[in-house]
């Protein structure tokens, strides 16, 4: 079963958690990547990589608020993952919301394409915001230091979200903690792999992009997924409240 930002089970149906998922992926995608495909480097006013971690981060924050009472606020396939690895998530869940997550990043991609495509400027060939590494890596990174970023970055931000929801965390204050921890997920490893750690971010963006992007795309499912069943496995076993 899912749970609540606090920790508590979340006791609605099924379609109402994969809309809330949808929603919520949605939002995470379209406000992230909005921002780094039409604020990054807008001239002089810019709000580059700073701000674009910051619009990550605020965008979980103020999704798990609205819509994590529903769904649990996932937005994420490694993050389902990681807690169904933890024994906080229901296994027969977790298909449904991998769908309702990869949907709801590519309704975001499409609708961030009509909206960036208006300006005369706009090209896919700038990358659209898709992750990528070696010649595709924002500061050309290789396949391995990409990897290795995201198991360990997705791993730590399985255990933050997992700490930050147990019942002897403060009440309410968990998607804070979760919003500035993806921030800061950002300001390390967009220069890296441009960040996933998160499958269906990815999905959305590389479907647009095509040929580089969908021929990377395997390690922003493998890299995230192993991570967050490191993230998941290392808190249940280590740092679980018993």
């Amino acid at each position: 079963m899912a749970k609540d930002i606090d920790g508590s089970e979340i006791g609605v149906g099924l379609p109402r958690k994969l809309l809330a998922e949808f929603l919520g992926t949605f939002w995470l995608v379209f406000g992230g990547c909005g921002s780094a495909v039409i604020s990054a480097a807008f001239p002089e006013l810019g709000i580059g990589f700073t701000g674009v971690a910051l619009a990550f981060g605020l965008t979980v924050l103020t999704g798990a608020y609205a819509f994590g009472p529903v769904s649990g606020g996932h937005f994420n396939p490694a993050v389902s993952l990681g807690l169904a690895a933890a024994g906080r998530f229901s296994w027969k869940e977790l298909g449904p919301y991998w769908v309702a997550q990869v949907l709801g990043a590519i309704a975001a991609a499409g609708v961030l394409y009509v909206v960036a495509s208006g300006n005369i400027d706009f090209s896919l060939a700038n990358g659209f915001a898709s992750n990528g590494y070696d010649e595709h890596s924002p500061a050309g990174y290789t396949l391995k230091s990409g990897f290795i970023v995201e198991v360990v970055l997705t791993a730590i931000f399985l255990i933050v979200i997992l700490g930050s929801t147990e019942g002897r965390a403060p009440a309410g204050f968990a998607p804070i903690a979760i919003g500035l921890t993806l921030t800061i997920i950002h300001l390390v490893s967009i220069p890296v792999t441009n960040t996933s750690v998160n499958p269906a971010r990815s999905t959305g963006q590389a479907l647009f992009v095509g040929g580089w992007a969908m021929a990377q795309l395997w390690m922003f499912w493998a890299a995230p997924l192993i991570g967050g069943v490191v993230g998941g496995l290392l808190h249940r076993i280590a740092l679980a409240d018993d």
